[in-house]
Formats: C-alpha cells, structure tokens, sequence
C-alpha cells in the first residue's frame, strides 16, 4: 500500500465519519440537557433523543435531524437553562 492510498483511505473515513458524529453530538447534548430545561422550554427530551436516534439509521435523515436539533432546538434549551425564557 503506498501512502497516496492511505491517504485516500483516511479522507474518505474522515469523511464518512462526519453525519456519525454529527448525530453523536446531538444525541449527547440531548442526553445532558437537564429535564427541567426541556419543561421549561416545552419541548420534550425523550421525543428529541428518540427521533435523534431514529434517524441514525440514515445518513441524510440523521444530518437532518442533528443539524435541526443543534441548529434550532439546541439554542432554546441552552436559554432556558440559563433562565432566558420567552413568554
């Protein structure tokens, strides 16, 4: 194997590496969010994790997913955390 063969290889598992950890990242903040965060925000946590992990059985449905969740979800979890609420 020459080195411009592992290269490839490493690109490519980089790659590919990136919607698995994308989706662990989710599922993990959505893990360590405390509940009454979550209540407080109204959403639900388990509804979030549960759908998180759903979507992991596909690569585009589990980037969705993720990024939604960081994207939007995320934000108004972490307020409410810090006792930003919106009426």
């Amino acid at each position: 194997m020459d080195l411009s063969q592992l290269a490839v290889a490493f690109a490519l598992t980089c790659v590919f590496a990136i919607p698995l950890s994308t989706t662990m990242w989710a599922l993990l903040d959505a893990a360590r969010r405390p509940q009454w965060a979550w209540a407080l925000s109204d959403r639900r946590q388990v509804v979030w994790m549960a759908a998180i992990m759903l979507s992991a059985l596909t690569v585009v449905g589990g980037m969705m997913v993720a990024a939604w969740y960081l994207s939007q979800i995320r934000p108004v979890i972490r307020a409410a955390e810090e006792g930003r609420i919106d009426p």
